[in-house]
């Protein structure tokens, strides 16, 4: 079976994707890792999002799973490693090893974590070690933790971890933590949060569990300790690019370069919409109005194929 289209991603811009491709009818598949990407993961309330004064990351999810049901919508839950075009065809494998084809294809699979890349961070991840405050947070009730980075996503994370921990360090390797101006005065009224900044972190330590993040002190040079039970990884995010081979223009951070007209990649029939994409602002809003427009360009597109 040949689809119209195929959505690769179901965060904000592939759901928006996904709901004006229905309306027009597209014969389409959705194939995603998991539905609402970093939305589900948001560790404060989005108040930013025309509509809701405010809404929780999972609430929101729940109102994108609802609505692509209302279209007669699914996910189909499964990693896409693989993606090549022959002629007119575009073919998609996933990890499982499934075979998808389709005229059209629109990426959105968003983007991931970064990893800090020092010793134990691998050996404790899941030990102590975090990349989602929202999912783990509660299970460090009563525990001292550190946040590394001090960016809106660690200033968040840390913002919702003090809800359970009795102590929170936020590690920035600047000299000023670079959130913006609203979060660095929420953190500046909660007193169980501490910010460090000039600071390496430079290894994670525990036995079966996390016990100690080391960082070095980059105006003094001297490495120390933090005697802590979690770590959680709050240093950005890398496009989830890997799998697209030649089919596109990377530029040098692996985002993808595309035609801001039509949202169109160097590949015809391929577009691109989100977070995967070169953006100076990674926005909810931003990735839901990219869908729509990659979607209605691949209506346009697919209408000339047949």
């Amino acid at each position: 079976m040949v689809y119209d289209l195929i959505i690769i991603g179901a965060g904000p811009a592939g759901v928006s994707a996904a709901i004006y491709a229905a309306r027009q009818k597209l014969n389409l598949l959705i194939i995603s890792k998991d539905v609402g990407g970093q939305v589900a993961k948001k560790a404060v309330d989005i108040e930013n999002y025309p509509g809701f004064e405010k809404i929780s990351g999972p609430d929101l999810v729940a109102l994108y799973q609802k609505q692509l049901k209302a279209n007669g919508l699914e996910v189909t839950l499964a990693e896409v490693v693989f993606v090549e075009k022959s002629e007119r065809i575009f073919s998609i494998k996933t990890a499982s090893g499934k075979l998808y084809q389709a005229l059209s294809v629109i990426l959105t699979s968003g983007a991931e974590s970064k990893t800090l890349g020092i010793p134990g961070e691998e050996e404790f991840a899941g030990k102590g070690v975090s990349y989602c405050s929202l999912c783990d947070g509660p299970v460090f009730r009563n525990k001292i933790v550190a946040v590394v980075g001090g960016g809106n996503n660690g200033f968040e994370s840390a913002l919702f971890l003090s809800n359970y921990v009795t102590h929170v360090y936020i590690l920035e390797y600047s000299d000023a933590a670079n959130a913006d101006a609203e979060n660095q005065e929420l953190v500046e009224r909660h007193q169980n949060i501490e910010i460090i900044t000039s600071a390496k972190v430079s290894k994670i330590e525990g036995k079966v569990f996390v016990n100690a993040v080391y960082y070095e002190d980059r105006k003094s040079g001297q490495e120390k300790k933090l005697d802590v039970s979690g770590v959680f990884v709050e240093i950005g995010y890398s496009p989830a690019t890997s799998f697209l081979g030649d089919l596109v223009e990377l530029n040098e951070k692996k985002e993808v370069i595309f035609n801001s007209e039509t949202l169109e990649t160097k590949t015809p029939g391929l577009f691109s919409a989100g977070d995967c994409n070169v953006s100076r602002y990674k926005q909810i809003v931003m990735a839901s109005g990219e869908g729509a427009k990659a979607a209605l360009s691949a209506y346009n597109y697919i209408k000339r194929q047949k």
